[in-house]
């Protein structure tokens, strides 16, 4: 079990694996301000940037969970850099089904609903491992842009129109979801700039380092391509937030 390679590749250099920056990250902990010991689940965490600078920056403890290998060893290397190792740890494992023995205060998935399947199922998992009063984080799409063709919709990465909904439609249906949206932090343009952009230079480095791999001619496809559809349809398109969820 682990994510496939052509994704630690795009992402080799990234501490957030989303288009979020270290300073929204850190704006989104100022905002809600967890108080030393809260416990946090992070489920898909990636290479634990949350729990770690939150770890450090508020005192919280708490587990990630992440199917890659690579990432888990990133996160947990990561933590030790940050001096917060005895707080936080990482498990490699599926984020699907994963529920905590005892509730924590925040439970979040930060840009992977597919574990949920989709936002619904992923509040539902979320609700499972958290204690009466808590919070959730949801990291997700939306469309910034009604898209005008099918191309725009495949150029976002997506199958069909409504697989995202717009950011009004998105609030409301954490709302029909019985929960209260108590803060939110958007990525911009630039945002979107720093994740993708960055992907194009790992891959360059990664194809110059190995010409021969088995990935090679997949990932020079994607690098030949990818800017252009960035700046065509996801730059223009796609909007993507963390937000912030409390129950009824």
């Amino acid at each position: 079990m682990d994510l496939p390679r052509r994704f630690t590749i795009r992402e080799s250099s990234h501490r957030l694996l989303n288009p979020f920056t270290s300073e929204k990250l850190a704006g989104l902990g100022q905002s809600i301000s967890p108080a030393p010991g809260t416990r946090v689940l992070d489920l898909a965490c990636g290479k634990g940037e949350l729990l770690c600078t939150w770890a450090r920056d508020h005192g919280v403890t708490g587990t990630g969970v992440d199917i890659s290998t690579v990432f888990v060893g990133d996160a947990r290397a990561r933590a030790v850099e940050l001096g917060v190792a005895d707080r936080v740890g990482f498990v490699h494992g599926d984020a699907r089904g994963y529920i905590v023995d005892e509730p924590v205060d925040i439970a979040a998935c930060v840009g992977a609903t597919w574990i949920g399947p989709g936002v619904a199922g992923t509040v539902g998992l979320l609700r499972r491992s958290l204690a009466p009063g808590g919070m959730m984080l949801i990291g997700e799409p939306y469309w910034r842009r009604e898209p005008e063709d099918e191309a725009t919709v495949k150029g976002c990465g997506f199958a069909r129109e409504d697989d995202l909904l717009s950011l009004p439609e998105l609030l409301a249906q954490f709302g029909d979801l019985g929960c209260d949206v108590v803060e939110m932090t958007l990525a911009d343009q630039d945002s979107w700039d720093r994740y993708v952009a960055a992907q194009w230079l790992n891959i360059r480095r990664w194809l110059d380092s190995n010409p021969d791999d088995e990935l090679a001619d997949e990932m020079r496809a994607e690098l030949a391509t990818a800017p252009v559809r960035h700046a065509r349809y996801q730059r223009e398109y796609l909007g993507w937030g963390v937000f912030v969820l409390m129950d009824h």
